[in-house]
């Protein structure tokens, strides 16, 4: 049974750099580190896929071609059981951390996140991995300055990083990178123990 690696967003070139693309980009960046592959649509399986050894384990790592909030139909093509899902890896952008911060967990609700709902709804559980990507201004202490109303948290997570943005996020996806070897090699408690 091989990892199946979910970075969650939205397809098309005009959501490509958004905060909710987060999980894509971040997936592309652990793609190119790990030399696999480049990705390839799989029209049945409606996602863009690419293919490698971690360790000795094999990982598949899947960018649904669906909006957001129907990722589940696509992941839930990859993960065909509860047991599966243990090995399944989510990377999503999480409007309740700063940028620059990221979280590891196992089992956890979603958070309110339409993509994480759609996925556990899809295969049939919440036990699986997740590693969630803050996405937020800072305030001067640390946290995340709220985006209240659906329409500002809308207009805001389909925003475009800016250019500050996304050179603050080369380190996370570095750290991310480094999180996902750990979680294929040493398992999800090793991972949360380093990075959390």
């Amino acid at each position: 049974m091989s990892y199946v690696i979910a970075g969650l967003g939205n397809p098309g070139g005009e959501y490509a750099q958004s905060r909710h693309n987060a999980g894509r980009l971040a997936l592309a960046s652990f793609r190119a580190a790990q030399k696999f592959d480049d990705f390839a649509l799989n029209k049945v399986k409606k996602a863009l896929l690419a293919n490698g050894v971690v360790g000795k384990e094999k990982v598949q790592l899947v960018l649904p071609e669906t909006f957001m909030n129907k990722s589940g139909s696509s992941v839930a093509l990859f993960v065909k059981s509860v047991k599966a899902a243990s090995k399944l890896v989510v990377v999503y952008d999480d409007l309740d951390l700063p940028l620059g911060k990221i979280k590891i967990s196992f089992s956890r609700g979603s958070g309110g996140h339409k993509g994480v709902e759609s996925i556990a709804r899809a295969v049939k559980t919440k036990d699986f991995i997740r590693i969630r990507i803050g996405v937020s201004k800072a305030s001067k202490s640390g946290v995340a300055k709220k985006v209240h109303g659906e329409d500002e948290v809308i207009g805001f997570v389909l925003g475009t990083f800016s250019k500050g943005e996304m050179e603050e996020l080369q380190p996370v996806f570095k750290k991310i990178n480094e999180a996902l070897e750990t979680i294929v090699v040493d398992g999800y408690e090793a991972a949360m123990n380093r990075f959390n």
